[in-house]
């Protein structure tokens, strides 16, 4: 009895084993995809993003000149609408 409580030991030591080599390898394989995602990810920034920052950036500031005049818009929309006979 004794003998097969530890084959048994044995036999699930070693199919941990295996399957912890299977992650492994499975975990190498996504990193290395992983890695070239990442290369390709950079030669589109490089090319395609960054040459549009400057553009971005003025696109932004008019945006933020908008958003700061649309409070004192709203507050003269709401007087006139207060003043509009229902």
């Amino acid at each position: 009895m004794v003998v097969l409580s530890i084959l048994l030991a044995v036999v699930v030591i070693a199919v941990l084993a295996l399957a912890l080599i299977e992650v492994r390898r499975g975990l190498r394989h996504a990193s290395a995809g992983l890695a070239t995602l990442a290369g390709a990810l950079e030669g589109v920034e490089a090319e395609h993003l960054r040459p549009l920052e400057p553009a971005v950036r003025a696109i932004n500031a008019q945006f933020d000149i908008i958003l700061s005049a649309l409070p004192g818009i709203g507050a003269k929309a709401a007087a006139v609408a207060e003043r509009r006979p229902r």
